[in-house]
């Protein structure tokens, strides 16, 4: 379990927190928070097979990966908003890269929003690969996620941008 932190794509995320002024061990990444719940025994949260897709990818490559309903994301978002992170409630989200649209935050490398989850209604994915540090070549995991979104969950008219940190 002390390994974990030492992966490439964690580690540059963990220092991004860091340079942030967050402490990554309470704002976990949650490629980590993953990880570590499958050392520790508990295995992985079994949702749906969508979100079991983006999981097992995260796991694999390290990165922290948020992934939303694209149908429910609205814009491009204001500062001060509240934040119901997936399961976690509220989140302090200051100083954390979050993803936003006009009505808040939808993601941050820590958790999802609710507001934007995936549910089993989901017909339009958003998926966001927070790539602070290579693990596994950004291309390679793209084309992972492709394959098993295509083969699993039947995706068609995959769209895949690569857009630098800042944009």
């Amino acid at each position: 379990i002390d390994e974990i932190n030492k992966r490439p794509a964690i580690q540059a995320t963990r220092k991004a927190y860091r340079s942030f002024g967050k402490d990554p061990n309470r704002y976990r990444v949650s490629s980590e928070a993953l990880c570590r719940r499958i050392i520790r025994g508990l295995g992985i949260y079994r949702i749906d097979t969508l979100v079991d897709l983006i999981n097992l990818v995260s796991v694999r490559s390290g990165y922290s990966i948020g992934a939303f309903d694209a149908d429910r994301i609205e814009g491009v978002g204001k500062e001060g908003e509240i934040f119901r992170g997936i399961g976690r409630g509220v989140l302090n989200i200051e100083g954390l890269p979050v993803y936003r649209d006009d009505k808040g935050g939808i993601g941050t490398p820590t958790s999802d929003e609710e507001r934007t989850k995936i549910t089993l209604d989901t017909k339009n994915l958003f998926v966001i690969i927070n790539a602070y540090g290579e693990e596994i070549p950004l291309d390679e995991t793209i084309a992972f996620t492709t394959e098993l979104l295509r083969k699993y969950a039947s995706a068609e008219n995959i769209r895949t941008d690569i857009v630098p940190a800042g944009l």
